[in-house]
């Protein structure tokens, strides 16, 4: 993901020439349009083409205090909401998303640029949760013990929290958002997004379908910033809880001074995702998944597999089957039918190929250049082709950090027990998959690897909405996954009770401390 750095480095003016009658992007409060007291304002572009499509407004700490204020008076009334009402909703929206899915998906690959069918990929993915927190009355059903003692009952049930902040990233601008909103609304919450800047026109349109599904002024609001309106979210005592996607660092950051003010944070980071090919591997069906979890989305996901680890003597049979396959991807404009669109930013594009080059001067073997690329697409587009590094040390700087673009790099180890080995060391603990056609060998590796998704034979081990998302170690700060249940224990916390109605034998004093009989 971008760090802090880079997103400074890509919040310079936009050119006046590039400014225009362009549309200015702000945010969303009490169920309306709201323009904000803030006067700062960062450029949003179209990565395929280089031009400033509009100015987006930054919030203020007063703007934001506005939006947890509008979501703090909607929560008492939204607690209260009958979970018939809540689902009768929650399908309303569903239905609206489901029929105008390409609409949202247009809009994504305009200011992030992935490919169309990329992007009503993420949108259908994010349904998915959408869906399953329609289910939303079987999942906070509580449990009751009738006479736990003599006529007394004990019950267990879960409550919302209050107003909850999503932070969510610019590679996956509509499905992250998706991974937890749908649970926080049905669950009884009302909810603060605060999107990324680079394309936060997905969140204000969601807003607006929420607005058409019936759902009341203040349980869904949406504030455009930087820092100030992070950290405005983590430092507000009105805000119960935050859910965040980023990097490392950032979710660090997030995860700690989130915690310092007494919130529930679950913050995901960064990933270095591994992909183990055994010998007996299929490998055309690895060098296929390989391509296309590498360099789907320009190798902008965090569940992007970046790290080929060839065990054994097939490296060099498959590193040229995954480059025959490389050179068929047709890089461009999403919306001309290419199989792989650009990076979000210039300088992210300047980034990625600074690794490219760090690599090769390190000793690693360029299979594969993509900094020259002939795009199908405006030039000043943001492009960088596939990229093939074989030979990468664990060493180089290609390894060690994300570097969040469509570069795989190839390790070459002697055994399955040196692959384990290095995915257990590395920091990061997000996705990783093995291939291989023995089951022995498969079952030893999701039992052994120390990582929180794990694909066999599936490169993008991303769960469906039933079941949790969420990585180990430096992939995540915080005890709670995303979305499946966990995600409605994060939105809930539960509450006992103990109960007896009057009876007079059980009259008197007794300072003991009670006893069941």
């Amino acid at each position: 993901m971008l760090d802090a750095e880079e997103s400074r480095s890509v919040a310079a003016p936009a050119d006046e020439a590039n400014r225009g009658d362009m549309q200015t992007i702000a945010h969303w409060i009490d169920g309306k349009a709201f323009a904000g007291a803030g006067e700062g304002t960062l450029p949003v572009t179209n990565p395929a083409t280089g031009v400033v499509t509009g100015q987006l407004r930054l919030a203020t700490a007063e703007d934001v205090r506005a939006a947890i204020a509008s979501a703090a008076a909607a929560f008492p009334e939204w607690r209260d909401t009958s979970l018939a009402r809540r689902t009768q909703i929650l399908f309303r929206f569903r239905e609206l998303l489901n029929a105008r899915k390409e609409e949202l998906a247009a809009l994504i690959t305009a200011e992030h640029g992935k490919v169309l069918n990329d992007a009503l990929g993420e949108v259908t993915r994010g349904l998915e949760v959408v869906e399953f927190a329609c289910g939303i009355p079987h999942l906070v059903k509580g449990s009751f013990t009738e006479n736990a003692s003599t006529k007394v009952d004990i019950f267990n049930i879960r409550q919302p929290l209050g107003p909850v902040a999503i932070i969510s990233p610019f590679n996956f601008p509509a499905m992250v958002p998706m991974w937890f909103f749908p649970l926080a609304i049905a669950a009884g919450n009302t909810v603060v997004l605060k999107p990324s800047e680079k394309d936060p026109s997905a969140s204000l349109w969601l807003a607006e379908l929420w607005h058409e599904a019936g759902l009341p002024a203040g349980v869904f609001n949406v504030v455009q910033g930087d820092k100030v309106a992070v950290d405005e979210l983590l430092d507000n005592p009105g805000v119960k809880a935050v859910s965040f996607v980023g990097s490392t660092p950032i979710a660090k950051y997030v995860y700690q001074r989130g915690t310092a003010a007494g919130k529930r944070v679950q913050a995901l980071g960064g990933a270095k995702n591994h992909m183990v090919v055994l010998p007996d591997a299929d490998l055309d069906l690895a060098a296929d998944a390989a391509v296309n979890a590498g360099f789907g989305s320009a190798g902008e996901r965090c569940m992007a597999i970046s790290v080929v680890v060839a065990v054994g003597s097939i490296g060099d049979e498959l590193v040229a089957k995954i480059k025959e396959r490389a050179l068929t991807v047709k890089t461009g404009d999403g919306t001309r039918g290419t199989d792989m669109g650009p990076l979000v930013t210039q300088a992210h594009r300047d980034k990625v190929a600074a690794y490219v080059a760090a690599g090769e001067s390190e000793g690693a073997t360029v299979v594969l250049d993509g900094r020259g690329i002939e795009a199908d697409g405006a030039k000043d587009g943001f492009w960088l082709g596939p990229t093939i590094l074989d030979n990468v040390g664990t060493q180089m700087s290609v390894y060690t950090d994300e570097i969040f673009g469509p570069v795989l790099s190839v390790v070459r180890v002697d055994s399955y027990d040196d692959a384990l080995t290095m995915i257990n060391a590395n920091p990061y603990g997000n996705g990783t998959a093995i291939f291989t056609n023995d089951g022995g060998a498969a079952r030893r590796f999701h039992n052994e690897v120390e990582v929180g998704m794990v694909g066999i034979n599936v490169p993008i081990p991303v769960p469906m909405a039933y079941y949790s998302f969420g990585g180990w170690k430096n992939s995540l700060f915080g005890d709670t996954h995303a979305h499946g249940i966990e995600g409605v224990h994060f939105f809930t916390r539960a509450k006992a009770v103990t109960s007896r109605w009057l009876d007079p034998s059980h009259g008197g004093l007794e300072l003991g401390f009670p006893q069941n009989k």
